[in-house]
């Protein structure tokens, strides 16, 4: 998935003597495509909708002609009526997009594929569009906001090992004589979490799964705005740059 980032620079730490050299020996970012992309935004409601569970048609018809302009389908509603009281609720999906957008008693969220901060207006646009007929339809009060982006990066010329290495312990290396296969790092914060890993998914790739919570009065313009610099910050941390040739 081509985000369109902006990336600094820094040393790359690098596995099996693999290095980048550019202008005389300057070790630069390692090039790195991006073939999966998730974004996700999920609101836990300031108290039960009880009726969300029952009073339903009202609420869909709502969110339904809220998303018109980008072309929703009667078949592309899905309800849920398994599972806890929380879980179940109503998707509604918008498949050339890429977008699904649930509801239930206790929560909404909205998931979208392969976006990238080019499409970024018109997430947000449709995300608003979401929620917000789902406020006006429900009354239910939004509590805050959680957010999180899951990206598989391939690099280009190392193997994937050579980006996860800086964050491998020495005392862990040091148990065994044989290399460091993979490894996993989780950081987590009072209102943020990183994960970097090996993906599962994508043959020689890493996976970065960032998390911020954000206040129930934070704008989407302010939520894009901070995502954007975490992920700068990441990049940078891991020593990578998208190619976007």
């Amino acid at each position: 998935m081509p985000f369109d980032w902006g990336y600094m620079q820094r040393p790359l730490s690098s596995a099996d003597n693999k290095t980048v050299d550019f202008n005389g020996g300057a070790q630069m970012s390692e090039l790195v495509t991006i073939p999966i992309s998730i974004f996700e935004f999920a609101v836990d409601y300031e108290r039960p909708e009880f009726h969300l569970l029952m009073d339903r048609a009202v609420i869909i018809q709502g969110i339904f002609d809220a998303l018109k302009q980008w072309d929703p389908r009667i078949d592309d509603v899905d309800a849920i009526n398994t599972g806890k009281a929380s879980e179940q609720g109503f998707t509604i999906k918008l498949p050339l997009k890429r977008v699904s957008f649930f509801f239930g008693p206790a929560s909404c969220k909205f998931t979208r594929e392969n976006v990238n901060w080019q499409s970024a207006e018109e997430t947000i646009a449709i995300l608003d569009a979401a929620v917000s007929a789902l406020i006006r339809s429900s009354g239910v009060a939004m509590g805050s906001k959680n957010t999180a982006i899951s990206l598989h990066l391939q690099p280009k010329s190392l193997p994937f090992i050579a980006l996860l290495t800086p964050f491998i312990a020495p005392q862990l290396a040091a148990l065994d004589l044989e290399p460091v296969m993979t490894i996993a790092a989780v950081a987590k914060w009072g209102h943020r979490k990183v994960t970097i890993d090996g993906s599962g998914v994508l043959a020689n790739a890493v996976f970065l799964r960032f998390e911020r919570e954000f206040s129930s009065a934070a704008t989407y313009d302010e939520i894009a705005g901070q995502l954007r610099k975490d992920e700068e910050d990441l990049f940078k941390t891991l020593g990578v740059e998208e190619d976007l040739a």
